[in-house]
């Protein structure tokens, strides 16, 4: 299998290339259950931060970690997850649509109703592992407009395609996107 090294401060990883579509391959960087990567990138991100916000939130799920790791260095003793679906114990859910690059379809995006009466009037840094079309976060962003909280960062640890040209998302490292046979698009 063809791979892809990156390297965020000290730590180096080999991703695997996985086709996506037709005459796509993406490297596939997993945060998840990788503690050593998360708590590096969120050091590096720390200091691309405002100095002063309310909350971290992510997008279910390998930001999660990484919104952790960034609550607790910033001296926030709590971060918010926006879900993919509806879960039984949310009152009062704020849902929209996301079309992303690694899922198929589209999918649900959901903010529990207590969660976002909390976000209300809030600033936060929303967060993700990889920015890529950018679908994820702005659909995450609309949902935060709806809980009528303010968006004061956006950060990922890599940047894929076009969206290293980004200037809105703070990110560490570039992640290309590949064609079939492992060669840089």
């Amino acid at each position: 299998m063809k791979k892809y090294r990156i390297t965020v401060g000290d730590q180096t990883r080999d991703l695997p290339l996985i086709p996506i579509s037709d005459d796509t391959a993406i490297a596939s960087f997993v945060l998840l259950g990788d503690d050593a990567m998360s708590k590096t990138a969120a050091e590096l991100l720390l200091p691309k931060l405002p100095k002063k916000f309310d909350y971290v939130v992510t997008v279910e799920s390998k930001g999660i970690t990484l919104a952790h790791d960034i609550s607790l260095l910033s001296g926030h003793p709590r971060s918010f997850v926006i879900r993919k679906s509806v879960k039984g114990y949310m009152e009062n859910p704020l849902t929209t649509a996301v079309d992303s690059i690694t899922t198929k379809g589209q999918q649900l995006l959901v903010l529990d109703g207590a969660d976002a009466a909390e976000l209300k009037g809030k600033s936060v840094v929303l967060v993700d592992d990889v920015v890529s079309t950018g679908g994820s976060l702005k659909s995450a962003e609309k949902l935060l407009n709806l809980a009528g909280c303010q968006i004061v960062a956006k950060a990922a640890i890599l940047a894929e395609g076009a969206a290293a040209d980004r200037d809105d998302v703070a990110f560490l490292g570039k992640l290309p996107l590949f064609n079939l046979d492992g060669t840089i698009k």
